[in-house]
């Protein structure tokens, strides 16, 4: 770093970051007593004392850290260093309620980092053989770790102001939505519970149990992908009911802010908005590519094809993770057009994993300009742009971060995969699930896979639900070492 540089770099403070904790377990502690009921209500006491412990744990440790008097001039890398945390923590205290259902140790971590980041991966066999209210939970987590956790301190808890704005990634007092961040915050929880409603009405309107209506409600809108079947969405229903689920999970995939603008009125916004456009016409370019290597390579007939081609490439797309079929059987075409799908993912502003396609577009527009500029005079000034919108340096910047992060942690973690001896065609797809916090699995994770393995995958679905970036800040030295910035 620069010396220029250091003296504007500062490390998080302490006390910021424990009142900020604080803040945001308290409606931790209130999410992990919904699972406690359901335990009751199934008469599982054992299962519901181990989340009434967590929920506890959480409460205490929220009201006395959220007590803590701090400045109220939150940083960057305090907030995106808080979210890192909260995410770990989460998933470290919904761990024992797992290990208390009968999983070791490592197993319940991977089923709780799973379900918290929304990715769907799983080391168990047998779901259909676990309680309802074990199943319940993993539904639940991925629902409130798609968007509930944070949105519900911005709209409930925090207190409109910088902590709120810098915790919600935005620097201004007013968001292009309304007049402030907790009135997004809170729009945006009304859109997800909305939609989480919708969905479960629909699937039982589909002809889908209760239960299962509301875990794979949940799973789909937070585009999690854990079901309460062994063989996921080919278990719950017929083709009506699968493209529900995909319906719903392409709902969960775009910008919770397109549905409060049309609630407003302003369609011509939406219909005009490259990222939408974007999602749809992957999806579409997805299922079209997927198919061809199916029939060409696969050497499958062309009625399956139609059948379970639209409906993988929208799961992998989506980042959901639901799957009609056995994704290991697949042709290496298809899992590379789907680990592609899985690497890009949705929308900003979505429950969806992935780099997001709206840094595609900005890669794009990129290499557009590059080309252009070889058309034009050396001394000719041109700026990358999206519809007509010009990119700044920063945001492009950060595109180009994440993109090459992501490529990173996939790049060494398959590495890593292929010296274990995994196939290498497989061993990417797998870690391309993790990473984009997707779900589909071509077998990989299973009980047997090595401890080193299993904890690698869990770290890649930490880093990929954190965009990587705040998870390398958690463990960055002088974010935690080095000058403060003084209380204002």
């Amino acid at each position: 770093m620069a010396r220029g540089t250091a003296t504007l770099a500062f490390a998080v403070r302490g006390r910021v970051v424990l009142w900020l904790l604080g803040k945001l377990l308290l409606p931790l502690a209130a999410l992990a007593v919904v699972p406690l009921i359901i335990a009751l209500t199934f008469g599982e006491s054992q299962f519901a004392l181990h989340c009434a412990e967590v929920a506890l744990a959480f409460a205490v440790a929220g009201w006395l850290l959220a007590r803590i008097e701090a400045a109220s001039d939150v940083r960057p890398n305090e907030a995106m260093t808080v979210t890192a945390l909260v995410f770990l923590i989460a998933a470290a205290g919904m761990t024992w309620p797992f290990a208390g259902a009968g999983l070791d140790p490592l197993d319940a971590w991977f089923e709780s980092v799973s379900a918290i980041t929304t990715t769907g991966l799983t080391t168990l066999e047998d779901i259909e053989g676990r309680s309802p209210a074990f199943q319940f939970m993993r539904a639940w987590m991925q629902w409130y770790g798609g968007l509930a956790i944070v949105v519900l301190a911005l709209a409930l808890v925090l207190e409109p102001g910088v902590a709120a704005r810098r915790l919600a990634g935005t620097e201004t007092e007013v968001t292009d939505i309304v007049g402030g961040t907790r009135t997004r915050a809170r729009q945006a929880l009304a859109v997800y519970v909305l939609l989480t409603t919708l969905a479960f009405a629909a699937l039982l309107l589909a002809g889908v149990d209760p239960f299962d209506a509301i875990t794979h409600a949940l799973a789909a809108v937070s585009t999690g992908g854990f079901s309460s079947h062994n063989d996921s969405l080919a278990g719950l229903g017929g083709l009506a009911v699968q493209i529900t689920v995909s319906v719903v999970s392409f709902a969960g995939a775009i910008s919770l802010m397109f549905y409060v603008r049309g609630w407003q009125g302003r369609w011509g916004a939406i219909i005009k908005d490259p990222d939408l456009l974007a999602v749809v016409l992957a999806c579409v370019a997805s299922a079209m590519l997927v198919g061809l290597c199916m029939a060409i390579i696969g050497g499958r007939p062309w009625a399956e094809v139609m059948r379970h081609a639209p409906l993988i490439a929208v799961s992998a797309q989506t980042t959901t993770g639901f799957s009609t079929l056995d994704v290991g059987a697949l042709d290496s075409g298809s899992k590379l057009v789907l680990a592609a799908s899985m690497f890009v993912g949705g929308d900003a502003g979505s429950t969806a994993g992935g780099i997001k396609i709206g840094r595609v577009l900005v890669l794009l527009a990129l290499v557009r300009l590059v080309i252009l500029r070889t058309r034009m005079p050396a001394h000719a000034v041109v700026e990358p742009r999206i519809s007509g919108r010009r990119l700044n340096s920063p945001e492009v910047y950060a595109a180009l971060a994440v993109v090459c992060l992501h490529v990173m942690v996939i790049g060494s973690s398959w590495l890593i995969f292929v010296t274990a001896g995994y196939d290498p065609m497989n061993a990417l797809f797998e870690v391309a699930s993790a990473v984009g916090t997707v779900g589909l699995s071509t077998g990989i994770a299973n009980p047997d896979l090595a401890p080193g393995l299993k904890v690698l995958l869990t770290a890649d679905m930490m880093m990929g639900r954190l965009e990587v970036v705040a998870f390398i800040l958690l463990l960055y030295p002088p974010t935690w070492l080095g000058r403060r910035a003084e209380v204002s």
